[in-house]
């Protein structure tokens, strides 16, 4: 083949070849979303009404400015996505939910998909009844699979499940929260006994934590498998939430502002979408 035919072929399979879809290539905005996971997604506890979902304030496809979802980041560069952004998120779910999450989010025929699972796998009732890594990692992998099969063109956003520890660090010495973990029995498996210096429960703390980094590790792994999924890089494990970040209801999930934070971080770790 002559250098200059070589040159032109050449030329026209870079242009005519997609972006590698897990890569940092600009890709399209997309005209349509899915949100996956639990309470978080759910902006549960966020109303002005105690105890109820609120997906307004959702940093994936809420509506509230004040939170600055994905969806209206995205809605701001694209306005075909108006009215085409679903939360299929479901409070209290575990990574055994996500499966069926995901077939409803391919009933939709999203293009753009977000998870943030695994939260309630970590905070159970004990150390006991935390989910096992592999289990995480491989009913993570059911779901990818119906979602790329399904969605075989749409980009899957995965963030990492945040770091629970830090709820405790900031919020142990707070009385009011004390009393609400403990009545309410939320997270035991970290929360329990909250001022307690003895050396079991320092254990059993540093033991959600280290299995929040161990499924953080097993995300990032089953991610990787699948071109069409993008993994936060630990983003929101990292985000540093203060006390003004979560309700004052639970003391537990965040609030409009640490939903925002979530929002901010993931965007900065999402897709770099371009026209």
């Amino acid at each position: 083949m002559k250098p200059k035919l070589l040159a032109v072929v050449v030329a026209l399979v870079v242009l005519s070849a997609p972006a590698a879809l897990g890569g940092t290539a600009s890709v399209a905005y997309p005209g349509s979303m899915a949100a996956l996971g639990d309470s978080i997604t759910r902006g549960f506890d966020t109303c002005s009404f105690p105890y109820v979902d609120c997906p307004a304030n959702s940093w994936s496809t809420g509506t509230n400015a004040a939170v600055q979802s994905q969806y209206l980041r995205i809605l701001a560069q694209n306005p075909s996505i108006s009215g085409h952004a679903y939360n299929d998120a479901k409070t209290g779910a575990t990574m055994s939910d996500l499966a069926g999450q995901a077939a409803t989010a391919v009933s939709q025929h999203v293009d753009y998909v977000t998870i943030l699972m695994g939260a309630n796998d970590v905070c159970t009732s004990s150390v006991s009844t935390m989910t096992p890594v592999a289990t995480v990692g491989t009913q993570l992998a059911a779901a990818l699979t119906t979602l790329t099969s399904g969605l075989p063109n749409a980009r899957i956003f995965v963030a990492s499940i945040p770091n629970v520890y830090n709820l405790w660090s900031i919020l142990h010495t707070n009385l009011a929260a004390d009393t609400v973990w403990g009545f309410a029995k939320i997270c035991q498996s970290l929360l329990a006994k909250p001022l307690s210096t003895a050396s079991a429960d320092q254990q059993r703390r540093q033991a959600v934590y280290q299995r929040t980094v161990d499924d953080n590790a097993a995300i990032q792994s089953v991610c990787a498998q699948y071109p069409q999924c993008r993994y936060d890089g630990g983003a929101t494990f990292g985000i540093a939430f203060t006390p003004s970040d979560v309700t004052t209801r639970d003391y537990f999930h965040p609030t409009v502002s640490g939903q925002a934070k979530e929002a901010a971080v993931t965007w900065a770790a999402t897709y770099a979408f371009g026209p």
